[in-house]
């Protein structure tokens, strides 16, 4: 059976026009809806009857009703007709950049302040802003970025010389240290050195991160061979109960430990890693294309990252109390 293809050149003017004179009930009606003359309404409603070779519409005492072929239409146009606003809507939140997706790679540094009081902000002005948050290390989240599965990267930025398509972008240095239970033995003892810790079992990161090989040149600064771990990982739940039930030693950027020491899910040994010192900031593609809703989130992680450097942002404060701080729309990336 030979397939047919009827083009009939209707437009969302044609829709919007049966639509108006349904609900109208008359040509006159529909006409001051739309803002057109009478003869201009009718030359149209004829055209698309034309077009389709059907009658639309019948005209009796109670004014215009549709036809079987009108109301198949007409239920078809409000649906195309509520698609179309809705596209429209969604290009303008995109072009405004208050609706869309984003998809933000994250490494440990960024995940207890930095990024969730980003992620807040942000979405307290952008309502119908999603944000997908990816967890990994570097070397499974850098491919992702240059593939542009992720849009952005938020964390300890790596050393490599093998970025020139990608941009980094510091907003603040943070160095580790190492974490154990709150009423670990070693908690309170003063004058602790690492070689006093080379006996403990550990959690450390995968020897393929920049803060493997940081914590390894920590010991090794003190003529201490590095421990080898009982456990490699960088997942923080899992570590975190880890260090509930056992007497392991972890290493966490400071960022992280302090804000889970405040709550008294941790403790801190105080034993100073400055081998670990590193940048935290934003990774990019450089020839990206612009799109608004990244802008922003940049914008606000700028924001967020210098109230944090100002001590401006406190456990336990409610978004709404960061507002002030952070002008939705300004300072920009260009």
């Amino acid at each position: 059976m030979d397939n047919y293809l009827i083009d009939t050149h209707l437009s969302a003017s044609h829709l919007r026009l049966l639509v108006a004179i349904v609900e109208e009930r008359c040509l006159v009606g529909a006409a001051k809806r739309l803002n057109m003359t009478q003869p201009a309404v009718t030359k149209a409603l004829q055209a698309a009857e034309h077009q389709l070779g059907v009658p639309l519409f019948t005209r009796t005492s109670s004014g215009m009703v549709p036809t079987i072929y009108g109301d198949a239409l007409v239920a078809r146009a409000r649906l195309v007709l509520s698609q179309l606003r809705n596209a429209v809507r969604e290009i303008n939140d995109l072009r405004e950049g208050t609706g869309g997706r984003i998809v933000v790679g994250t490494l440990l540094a960024a995940s207890a302040v930095l990024l969730p009081t980003a992620i807040a902000l942000l979405r307290e002005k952008c309502r119908k802003l999603v944000v997908t948050v990816v967890e990994g290390t570097n070397d499974l989240l850098i491919p992702s970025l240059r593939r542009g599965d992720v849009d952005l990267l938020v964390g300890r930025l790596p050393f490599s010389t093998d970025f020139g398509d990608l941009h980094q972008e510091v907003l603040f240095v943070d160095a580790a240290c190492i974490v154990v239970r709150t009423q670990h033995p070693l908690v309170g003892r003063r004058g602790l050195r690492l070689g006093d810790l080379v006996n403990w079992e550990w959690i450390l990161p995968p020897q393929a991160t920049t803060l493997r090989s940081q914590i390894d040149k920590a010991f090794r600064e003190e003529n201490v061979d590095p421990p080898v771990p009982a456990v490699e990982s960088v997942c923080l739940p899992i570590n975190q109960t880890l260090l509930r039930i056992t007497d392991y030693l972890n290493v966490w950027p400071r960022q992280v430990a302090s804000h889970a020491a405040q709550i008294n899910e941790i403790a801190i040994l105080q034993i100073p890693l400055p081998a670990t010192e590193c940048p935290i900031g934003i990774t990019s593609r450089r020839n990206a294309p612009s799109v608004p809703a990244v802008e922003h989130f940049v914008a606000t992680l700028r924001s967020v990252a210098q109230l944090q450097a100002q001590g401006a942002i406190i456990e336990g404060m409610p978004i709404s109390d960061l507002h002030q701080h952070i002008p939705f729309g300004n300072s920009l990336p260009k």
